[in-house]
């Protein structure tokens, strides 16, 4: 069944996510033969309209506008649904990401159509897409179809394999109008830690520490890896508690949900709480004196032993690596 699919694109530091390419994947995998519509909105979005077609978009419509220049939920939704209402899709995408988990709701309600969140997988039976995603903290899977137009869905970033990258691809772009917006709030300035390096929760590789870190400074040896291995450094709600690191690298049931290729657990013990963010990685490696600890249910594979001794010896054979690979 031929669909007309939107896939709402996202942007951090004026630069595409990820996960925007992923839900271009993800539409192609729906429309099936059917049109991929890719929709932006922001300040200066025009100059991106190219990758979209690369990574799979038939069209790409667009709102650009200085009331765009940060965030906000009632800018960006108000001008979404100005989209939503110029293409009239059979089918919506955009990224579970901490835009996507508030605009996603109240577009839908907006349409009065129904959302299923934080989809991990996608199968298309005959005209049924059957969505995949987990429940109970990640215990257990659900599949649901929807059967309501237009059909509504985010996706968890990592999840979904974005196209090969097609250079040679092109196609049509259109500027619609901003609409009239209702800005019930204004920001004007915005204070951030600095921060460099790979987006935790599209990191392919994260390096993550427990209270067993014992301290700030027991930190820099994670990161040393994670910079190695071109990942990024996340942590349990203990370890953010203790002061050893912020809150913004906090995975877990109350922080970020993560799927790396490889997730280095290191000090952890494997509470409920932190499974809940990072149980569907890939691979899982676990390194902690205590070989009963929980958190080597979960591992692939298990190391016992002094993180602070181990740690240094993978960054030193990671190293190696890297040098005979070049």
């Amino acid at each position: 069944m031929a669909r007309k699919v939107l896939a709402l694109a996202e942007f951090k530091g004026g630069e595409v996510r990820s996960v925007s390419y992923e839900a271009i994947a993800a539409a192609r995998m729906i429309a099936d033969g059917g049109e991929v519509v890719v929709g932006a909105v922001g300040e200066d979005v025009a100059r991106h309209t190219s990758s979209f077609f690369h990574y799979g978009g038939d069209r790409v419509v667009f709102i650009e506008s200085a009331n765009l220049r940060t965030y906000t939920l009632d800018g960006f939704s108000q001008c979404f649904q100005a989209l939503l209402e110029e293409e009239e899709p059979e089918a919506i995408i955009m990224g579970h990401t901490s835009q996507g988990k508030e605009v996603a709701p109240k577009l839908a309600a907006k349409l009065e159509s129904g959302l299923i969140s934080d989809i991990t997988d996608i199968e298309v039976v005959g005209e049924n897409v059957i969505l995949t995603r987990p429940i109970y903290s990640g215990k257990a899977f659900e599949k649901r179809i929807l059967t309501d137009t237009p059909l509504f869905f985010t996706i968890r970033p990592n999840n979904i394999e974005k196209l090969a990258a097609d250079p040679g691809r092109d196609g049509e772009t259109k500027e619609v109008a901003e609409p009239s917006l209702d800005l019930r709030t204004v920001v004007k300035e915005v204070m951030q830690k600095a921060t460099s390096g790979v987006d935790l929760s599209e990191a392919k590789v994260i390096v993550a520490g427990g209270r067993g870190v014992k301290s700030e400074e027991g930190f820099k040896p994670l990161q040393e890896l994670a910079d190695v291995l071109g990942g990024a450094v996340g942590a349990s709600r203990g370890a953010c508690d203790a002061e050893y690191c912020d809150y913004s690298l906090q995975i877990g049931q109350t922080g970020k949900v993560v799927t790396p290729d490889l997730y280095i657990a290191c000090g952890l013990s494997g509470a409920i709480q932190h499974l809940a963010g990072m149980s569907n990685s890939k691979v899982i490696v676990a390194i902690n004196k205590d070989p009963e600890a929980n958190i080597f249910n979960v591992a692939d594979y298990g190391i016992v032993g002094d993180l602070f001794e181990i740690i240094p010896l993978l960054i030193e054979e990671c190293k190696k690596l890297k040098v005979e690979k070049s």
